[in-house]
């Protein structure tokens, strides 16, 4: 019985989070420049029989699922026009890097809905946190009379984008395996234009609905199992 509760449990878990994971797409539907976050299950049951036989897993049952992580949709959105006048979007593959003034820690985004900034003499073009927009030599783009009609914003992408890490905010950081950033030439930057959010509203609806089913399945297997072992203990007594 007690691997019926195990299993039983490990379910509810996993449900849990992913509904709270279909739970932050939906919230985001309308925030520009959004990718939505696809929950990663592993069968515990694959995962032991595909393991060496002297191979000291870090999951030793083998049965019920695993959370193996969120990972993100990054295909394009449909591109809105916008009147912001440091609205950006990136048209094709790549990210906007940025920089934070308070450590220097750099991290990607697609949102491109920036304004402006006044740091000491000049004015800095930042997204809505105050982060520092970089231009193609990264560096911070100082905004003036003399600037350009369409900023010299840069547009970075990876060789491969799998796994990079969400870190708020709408941005991302990358891992060892995604590589060093490079620019990203054939990607278009677009003035007064602003990528919408790739959460397609009525397929999270409908995941949120599967997901809850589940996790009320699991949860009466919870309870009835703690029930038989509630009975096999009177019985034994």
């Amino acid at each position: 019985m007690n691997q019926s509760f195990y299993t039983a449990a490990l379910g509810v878990g996993s449900e849990q989070y992913k509904l709270d994971i279909l739970a932050n797409n939906t919230a985001n539907v309308n925030t520009w420049g959004y990718k939505a976050k696809i929950p990663i299950f592993s069968e515990l049951m694959y995962y032991e029989m595909k393991g060496k036989a002297d191979q000291n897993n870090e999951l030793l049952t083998g049965t019920g699922m695993h959370i193996q992580k969120a990972d993100t949709d990054f295909s394009q959105m449909t591109l809105a026009e916008s009147e912001g006048e440091y609205h950006y979007a990136i048209e094709g593959d790549g990210f906007f890097m940025l920089r934070n003034p308070e450590n220097n820690e750099i991290t990607y985004t697609r949102d491109g809905s920036f304004s402006l900034s006044l740091r000491g003499n000049n004015f800095y073009l930042v997204t809505a946190t105050g982060k520092l927009v970089l231009d193609q030599n990264r560096n911070p783009i100082v905004v003036n009379e003399n600037s350009p009609d369409t900023l010299p914003i840069g547009i970075f992408d990876f060789t491969n984008k799998n796994g990079m890490l969400s870190v708020g905010e709408n941005e991302f950081t990358p891992v060892a395996k995604n590589g060093n950033p490079f620019d990203a030439e054939d990607s278009k930057l677009r003035k007064k234009m602003l990528e919408m959010s790739n959460v397609d509203f009525a397929e999270q609806m409908s995941k949120v609905i599967e997901t809850q089913r589940a996790y009320s399945y699991a949860l009466r297997m919870v309870q009835t199992s703690d029930e038989i072992e509630n009975t096999i203990n009177t019985l034994r007594g």
